[in-house]
């Protein structure tokens, strides 16, 4: 079985745990996903079965779009829920001083990841570091924030909606905005809605050719060449300008990539569900 779809990660579940259940729900053995969520967010995950595993780079992820709720006055180690230390009660801030202070988030912004991400620190996860006790510290990383808007604010929670670039991190977003209203605060809510163009409608099939971020291309020779993974010329292409193509026919497509006039194959005969 070959698919690829957009699922709905519940909170309070890895990404891991959560593909286990994807994978017992479809009766399937080899499954994916990309673009970890933290256990404590929820939202868009993009889930491929099979073959199709192996498109995720030819996906465009960016931008990210999320919705989040900020607990004013609490602290957390890992700038969620799930490692509270210490709330203090502070008085409500000025509506019209937080939208001006996330105003300033737009655009290209310089951050240090958390120390409970996905972020790899000589071979291991920084979370793994983080929750043995170890010591390290992660190099600055930059995003861009697309669009920050302010959606809601029930004192102690403020809520926002956030556009930002593939590999930004919402919680790093949430510290430097506390930083400029000069108060402590965590993420209690965190959802994430759409990555680039997909976002969650009730795991329907991706549509393959519309989903790549690739130009198409015909191969002009006999198709029985790709099935058998033969060498190609370039000649027999319809496009034989350097660039990386998808190449579709009924029961199957495949990417190859064409440079210097040499074509070769990036995935061979992938077979459509």
């Amino acid at each position: 079985m070959n698919a690829l779809f957009v699922a709905n990660k519940p909170s309070g579940t890895s990404s891991n745990k959560f593909l286990s259940q994807i994978k017992r729900k479809y009766g399937v053995k080899s499954a994916g996903y990309s673009g970890t969520l933290d256990p404590f967010a929820s939202g868009a995950l993009i889930v491929g079965i099979g073959s199709y595993t192996r498109l995720f780079r030819y996906l465009e992820l960016s931008p990210k779009v999320y919705e989040a709720v900020m607990w004013l006055g609490a602290i957390s180690e890992s700038g969620d829920n799930e490692n509270i230390s210490s709330v203090s009660l502070i008085s409500p801030l000025n509506l019209n001083q937080i939208k001006a202070a996330a105003s300033e988030l737009l655009g290209e912004i310089e951050y240090v990841p958390p120390k409970y991400s996905a972020k790899h620190v000589n071979g291991k996860r920084a979370y793994e570091l983080a929750r043995s006790g170890e010591e390290f510290e992660l190099a600055p990383a930059k995003m861009r924030v697309f669009e920050f808007d302010i959606t809601g604010y029930s004192h102690p929670f403020l809520s926002f909606r956030a556009s930002v670039s593939e590999g930004g991190y919402i919680r790093s977003l949430a510290q430097i905005l506390a930083k400029k209203l000069d108060v402590n605060a965590t993420l209690s809510a965190l959802k994430r809605l759409s990555e680039g163009r997909f976002f969650y409608d009730n795991e329907k099939p991706l549509c393959i050719p519309d989903s790549l971020n690739l130009a198409q291309n015909e191969y002009l020779g006999d198709k029985s060449d790709i099935m058998l993974g033969k060498k190609l010329a370039c000649d027999k292409f319809k496009n034989t300008n350097d660039g990386v193509y998808l190449v579709e026919f009924e029961e199957f497509f495949s990417i190859i990539e064409i440079k210097n006039a040499v074509v070769a194959y990036r995935l061979n005969k992938v077979e459509k569900c």
